[in-house]
């Protein structure tokens, strides 16, 4: 594909009224990728069921209290794994069953695979692990031949890109990058829900994440793409050199399908978007400074909110919720150093939501935009249609600006590839990215996606802890938002939407456990 570039790939990959992105045609679900990666034959560390135990509450959280940090050991370890990349519960419907997870995915295909890199803890020998999330056990696979002495540890993520490719075809790419930004939120999350703090290494080429987490050692098995590494600690003391690859490693991974489609768009924006390895941990970035505004409707356990988050699949057209709630939503997604996931974010704020408002009390319905770094005030305005209002509505430290009074659930539904799901709602958003940063380091382009998937992260808790439901939605016809808003070009570009509202169940569908064994805690040395 020569002179492919990542605009190229950008617009092929945009979903429009005449035409959707390029997908398989139907679905093969005889060859349906496998939602668990395995690594056959590599020793297994069983972990504990402790979360229940963990006492944290979700307000704190959100506002930067943390509790004291816990020891480094499997209990803890335990612990971060089921209320980050857990099962949260299992549904059934007749004889199908399967997984829900505390970290959402697109169609729920979960491309993220998780991993831990750590120097010996109580209970843990020094190594590289996978994270198996249906069995909650650690895979061994990476072995130092000496001691390996860290102040913390290291959480790798990576993509099996076929997984959403088998159902979304081209588009598949985008949704990988949202998971790795919903897995980033959820692994900040539940660290600080321990005490720890998090930061994703910004500094970390591909190669160095490839090489860690030993990730080109099964040529037979599908490819995984390296994500991302966070740096975990007890006290934000940034980490050392990062410990060299293991030379021994254990386990072969399972193929997930045994036949592929190929598509040559999504090998070319991997390639395109390669990180090199950076000269700097990331730029700087003024935090907001206030605590978050506002009280959650219900005050529940860190561990229920991050357990209970589940993506709606309908809403009742009616419920609405309370603008100081509301606000209290949005307010949680403003950066703050000290708050999670925003305190492993290494870079400015680059998304901001334009919101279309539908039924939240005292606040006309309509067009609304929440900046989330001042900096960007004056060029959105300047991108955006001059004759919109500006108005600056809600609390004085929300940067929420009304631009237009008026009933866009028509807008909301048409532009969400005419789903009810978007207009049903208490309110829908497009997150609008700074493309322009992507044109000057085309990596970049893969971390606007991944705040796009922190935010969504957290208006999922946040409508947990507010009493509604929340979904994000992949499928939006991209340049009808841009339309709506009056966009031209390509500065800004609408990568995410998401919405929240009175969830509708489906009666048809059974709650199972999310691990139908109970493990006491395991301590020791291994």
């Amino acid at each position: 594909m020569a002179d492919y570039t990542l605009l190229d790939y950008h617009e092929r990959s945009k979903h429009r009224l005449n035409q959707y992105a390029p997908g398989p045609g139907r679905l093969d679900w005889a060859n349906q990728p496998n939602p668990f990666r395995r690594y056959e034959g590599a020793p297994r560390i069983e972990l504990p069921l402790l979360a229940d135990d963990l006492e944290t509450r979700y307000d704190a959280l959100r506002r930067g209290r943390m509790p004291a940090p816990r020891a480094f050991d499997l209990d803890s370890f335990a612990i971060l794994f089921e209320l980050s990349l857990g099962i949260s519960a299992w549904k059934a419907y007749g004889e199908t069953t399967w997984a829900l997870r505390c970290n959402p995915s697109s169609g729920n295909l979960h491309p993220t695979e998780g991993y831990l890199a750590t120097g010996a803890v109580p209970g843990l020998a020094a190594g590289v692990y996978h994270y198996l999330s249906c069995d909650h056990v650690l895979e061994h696979r990476g072995e130092w031949e000496g001691p390996v002495k860290l102040r913390g540890f290291v959480i790798g993520l990576a993509s099996v890109s076929w997984r959403e490719a088998w159902k979304y075809g081209m588009r598949a790419f985008r949704y990988c990058q949202h998971d790795c930004g919903h897995a980033i939120a959820a692994v900040s999350y539940a660290a600080s829900a321990l005490g720890w703090r998090s930061r994703l290494l910004a500094a970390t080429s591909d190669a160095e994440i490839v090489a860690l987490l030993g990730l080109d050692r099964d040529a037979a098995a599908e490819t995984e793409a390296p994500d991302c590494l966070l740096w975990i600690s007890a006290d934000n003391s940034p980490p050392a050199e990062l410990p060299p690859a293991p030379p021994r490693w254990h386990g072969t991974a399972n193929r997930l399908s045994s036949d592929h489609v190929e598509w040559k768009d999504i090998d070319e924006v991997h390639r395109l978007a390669g990180k090199p390895r950076p000269g700097h941990q990331g730029a700087g970035w003024n935090p907001v400074a206030h605590e978050t505004a506002g009280e959650p409707v219900r005050d529940l356990s860190a561990a229920q909110i991050f357990r209970q988050r589940r993506s709606a699949v309908a809403f009742d057209g009616s419920t609405s919720i309370g603008a100081d709630a509301f606000f209290a939503m949005l307010d949680a997604t403003l950066p703050r150093s000290a708050t999670p996931p925003w305190c492993a974010w290494p870079w400015a704020a680059e998304v901001h939501p334009a919101i279309l408002v539908h039924r939240v009390e005292s606040l006309d319905p309509g067009l609304y935009v929440l900046v989330r770094s001042p900096d960007a005030l004056a060029p959105l305005k300047a991108s955006l249609r001059p004759d919109w209002l500006w108005h600056k509505i809600g609390p004085p430290e929300l940067p929420l600006y009304l631009l237009i009074p008026h009933d866009l659930r028509g807008s909301a539904r048409l532009v969400c590839c005419h789903q009810d799901i978007a207009a049903d709602s208490c309110y829908a958003l497009g997150m609008l990215a700074h493309y322009d940063i992507a044109a000057n380091d085309p990596w970049r382009y893969r971390t606007l996606y991944w705040e796009c998937g922190m935010l969504g992260q957290v208006l999922y808790l946040e409508a947990e802890a507010a009493g509604i439901r929340a979904t994000g939605i992949g499928c939006f016809f991209d340049d009808e938002m841009h339309a709506l808003l009056g966009l031209r070009g390509h500065a800004w570009q609408s990568l995410y939407h998401f919405t929240a509202g009175g969830a509708v169940d489906d009666a048809r569908l059974t709650t199972l456990p999310a691990y139908p064994f109970a493990r006491a805690a395991m301590r020791g040395s291994t």
